[in-house]
């Protein structure tokens, strides 16, 4: 049974997240909290395997509540309760800095309470599983140890024009790592799927921007893809990578989900391989979930090559090891380690000898 800590200051979406939890057979509520005071004394004594926090709350907040619990309990996982507004994407966006592991969105006012019922489970139940799940891969098909070997931009395949990176449980602080790290100079544009809602992606941006030497903003349709800047999907659109009178530019449509996801990132890498064709580096970050393995497949027969964030650094490693599993990734890399691989081979000038990546045999 996976043991769960509801943390709202709301009676009524304490109910609703209690009503949905206990629907499944596999998770017990084990307790309720009024603010993140309260919360802190509980978790000391009923030992969760998580919790669900909300972001606004009296008393002590959830960003604070994060900040504190950190401090002792660092592997927690906690799933923040957010409002679609720009206040809550940034209040949200401040909670997964702080070290939430994710968030789901409150359900609107204006829907029932079946209908809210529905929209938390969705949402909720799948995060649980996957940030509580024993890594039993281990014990049915043990893997051998990665080998090692020198990063190095080999000249005989084609050079790169273009980076892809998909995300989703965990992205944003993923996403931050790298593209932080990454160089103004980076001699071609990065597209990047996050799996976030509207607002979310645009705060995601902007916070991104604020400390990145690259230029990072959330995609408009149309525009031309530019060296050095970076191309955020918009939540609830997929995007694309399309040749208009001999340019490439970005193209956002609303059209059906992909693995339960729009934006998706398989849209976006098979678009990428369809117009860049072997010229795209694929990065695959956390996340839960298979989005991004057949565009993996896609970038991977057209000449390409994918790179994925390894277990021990990702949140979840379900979205990355699928394709590591695939046998789809060249490198299987810490999330410290992926911004100095992306400028090594995009730059095609390699790094120190004694620098080195994991890969899968």
């Amino acid at each position: 049974m996976i043991s769960v800590l509801v943390v709202d200051d709301s009676a009524v979406i304490r109910r609703l997240v209690t009503d949905v939890l206990s629907s499944d057979p596999g998770i017990q509520v084990v307790g309720t909290a009024a603010n993140g005071k309260i919360a802190l004394e509980k978790i000391e004594r009923l030992n969760p395997d998580l919790i669900t926090l909300d972001v606004e709350m009296p008393v002590l907040d959830g960003v604070s509540t994060v900040r504190q619990l950190r401090r002792t309990r660092p592997k927690l996982p906690v799933i923040m309760f957010s409002t679609l507004t720009s206040v809550g994407a940034d209040a949200t966006l401040a909670a997964l800095a702080a070290g939430a592991s994710d968030y789901v969105t409150k359900p609107a006012n204006a829907g029932s309470f079946a209908e809210s019922l529905t929209s938390v489970r969705e949402q909720l139940l799948p995060r649980i599983h996957a940030l509580c799940a024993k890594p039993l891969r281990r014990v049915l098909a043990p893997k051998p140890a990665p080998t090692k070997r020198p990063i190095a931009a080999p000249a005989q395949l084609e050079p790169i024009r273009a980076v892809v990176i998909a995300s989703s449980t965990g992205g944003p602080e993923a996403l931050r790592t790298v593209l932080t790290n990454l160089p103004g100079s980076l001699p071609v544009p990065v597209l990047v799927v996050q799996h976030m809602p509207p607002v979310f992606t645009d705060m995601l941006a902007k916070r991104i921007d604020s400390s990145s030497q690259l230029r990072v903003a959330e995609a408009k349709n149309g525009e031309p893809l530019q060296p050095g800047r970076v191309y955020i999907a918009p939540g609830d659109q997929h995007l694309e990578v399309t040749r208009v009178a001999g340019q490439l530019r970005t193209k956002l449509h609303d059209g059906p989900k992909e693995n339960h996801c729009r934006p998706a990132a398989d849209v976006l890498f098979r678009s990428a391989s369809s117009t860049y064709g072997g010229g795209v580096l694929g990065v695959v970050l956390t996340g839960m979930g298979q989005d991004g393995k057949r565009g993996s497949e896609a970038l991977v027969a057209g000449g390409a090559r994918v790179i994925v964030q390894d277990e021990q650094t990702s949140v979840v490693w379900g979205m990355p090891g699928v394709v590591a599993e695939a046998g789809l990734a060249e490198a299987v890399l810490p999330i410290g380690e992926v911004a100095n691989y992306i400028t090594a081979h995009v730059t095609r000038r390699g790094v120190a000898p004694a620098a080195e990546v994991s890969t899968w045999n």
